[in-house]
């Protein structure tokens, strides 16, 4: 089965139809933020370098602004819904050359998350097996799981999103057991209080650095839009999805940090996530839950960085499908699977690239907490925000051409809202490299690296553009109106 694009090259066929539904999105979004690694390896950094106990607060600003950032965004889905994400938002709105530049540039960016959540993942097996005096070097369990990960992508979307809800909800589990319990305990030194919510505590000093780890968190609910081919009835699913998985992440995540900063009382939880990151939600788990907890947490950590692989492989599979589909890439990466209906031509691409990544990255001699995961990290940051401001730009300009009955607010209003905060948080990360990545000379070369695969990707659309026109001319074309 094929279809055939506008320029006239025939397509494969596309992704399985009315696979996944709205429950099966958000575990992608929220499996793809790793709760419990957000919370329990990120959030200690955002207490100890940003505002203290005004970190609650922050995550709440966050998914404020993310949830006015999908009222365009999900409005415009309707037009831009498709395997492509963010790619197909910027090309359809601010034109070809743009688009391509975002999608260059996300493909950057999900190729350094996936590399960061790899090597934190190798970490932490290698650490676990050395408790048990199995000595084994942290990158020999990142490339078997690259094998496992890279077969589960390969199975009809259903089957990941069963695995992530899996996954996700004993994240969860373990986290609520951890909250209630100091609830239940009446808190800490200073009983229960709302303190972490003040503006005067949310906008103290260092919400700016605050700011730059929370953010983070959020990555990866473009997923919503990327899996809009394969949803069912994507018209009221998107919506849903993008609304309920900022939220349930804001929410919980706020939630989180509230009762761990009761624990600690307001006054000292700054000073305590300083004293240890990684000790700082142990110790609350030990002694409120027991010292069987530490472990089961240990252990779910793992849980958690597998299943954000997992979201995030199989996220980038739809963006090269998406592009090999449309040309910018080669085409046999729009090939689909007989029996799934997945991207798995697309999936083993980019598992190979993931591996050479991770052996040069080996090779090199590089630190693998320090150097790998910080500086990948912080790229992904940059790139993410960068292409979701540039998603804004696409929103307000689509809408100007076609109002589709919305109003000023989806139309306007919101977008700019998010271009304004968006661009806000691309400043305090640049600005706060440092607490990020390190403090190497090699870290303010990351906005410079972002901004030369947006510059390649449109170049490249420019040359399509005079060298190969009906090619240009189709792309945007094998886009689903959903």
């Amino acid at each position: 089965m094929s279809q055939t694009a506008s320029g006239g090259a025939s397509l494969p066929a596309g992704l399985a139809r009315n696979s996944v539904g709205t429950t099966h999105i958000v575990f992608f979004v929220v499996a793809a933020a790793a709760p419990l690694a957000s919370v329990v390896g990120a959030s200690p950094a955002a207490f100890a370098f940003g505002n203290g106990a005004g970190v609650p607060g922050v995550y709440l600003l966050a998914g404020l602004m993310y949830l006015i950032f999908s009222v365009g965004f999900t409005a415009m889905s309707r037009s831009a819904g498709s395997a492509g994400g963010f790619y197909t938002y910027i090309a359809k709105g601010l034109g070809r050359p743009a688009g391509v530049a975002a999608a260059s540039i996300a493909l950057l960016t999900y190729k350094m998350i996936q590399l960061a959540v790899y090597t934190l993942f190798g970490i932490f097996v290698s650490g676990a097996l050395a408790g048990l005096g199995i000595q084994i070097a942290w990158w020999a369990p990142v490339l078997a799981v690259m094998v496992l990960i890279w077969l589960c992508g390969a199975r009809n979307i259903s089957f990941s999103g069963h695995l992530l809800g899996l996954c996700m909800l004993a994240e969860i589990a373990i986290l609520f057991a951890l909250n209630v319990g100091i609830l239940m305990g009446g808190g800490g030194p200073e009983g229960i209080t709302l303190t972490s919510f003040a503006p005067a505590t949310v906008f103290s000093p260092g919400l700016g650095a605050a700011l730059v780890f929370v953010v983070g968190s959020f990555m990866g609910f473009e997923a919503t839009a990327i899996f809009s081919e394969e949803a069912r009835h994507p018209e009221r699913t998107i919506p849903r999805a993008t609304f309920a998985a900022v939220a349930l992440i804001a929410g919980f995540y706020a939630f989180s940090t509230w009762s761990i900063t009761q624990f600690y009382g307001p006054a000292n939880a700054q000073a305590a996530a300083q004293a240890g990151l990684e000790s700082y939600f142990f110790t609350a788990a030990a002694e409120v839950l027991g010292p069987w907890s530490v472990t089961a947490i240990e252990i779910l950590l793992i849980v958690s960085l597998f299943a954000s692989a997992l979201a995030f492989h199989n996220t980038v599979n739809r963006y090269f499908f998406a592009l090999g589909r449309e040309g910018v890439l080669p085409r046999f990466l729009g090939n689909v699977h007989d029996r799934h209906g997945s991207p798995h031509v697309a999936g083993r691409a980019q598992s190979v690239i993931a591996a050479v990544l991770l052996i040069a990255a080996v090779v090199s001699g590089l630190d693998p907490y320090a150097a790998i995961f910080s500086w990948t990290s912080a790229i992904a940051v940059i790139g993410i925000l960068s292409v979701q401001t540039l998603v804004c730009f696409a929103i307000i300009a689509w809408f100007g051409r076609n109002p589709m009955g919305y109003g000023a607010w989806t139309r306007l209003i919101a977008p700019a809202l998010s271009i304004l905060g968006l661009g806000i948080g691309l400043v305090l990360v640049i600005l706060n490299l440092p607490l990020l990545a390190g403090d190497s000379p090699v870290i303010w070369t990351f906005p410079w690296l972002v901004l030369v695969f947006g510059l390649i990707g449109a170049g490249y659309a420019i040359y399509l553009r005079s060298r190969r026109p009906a090619l240009y001319d189709a792309l945007g074309a094998a886009v689903t109106e959903v």
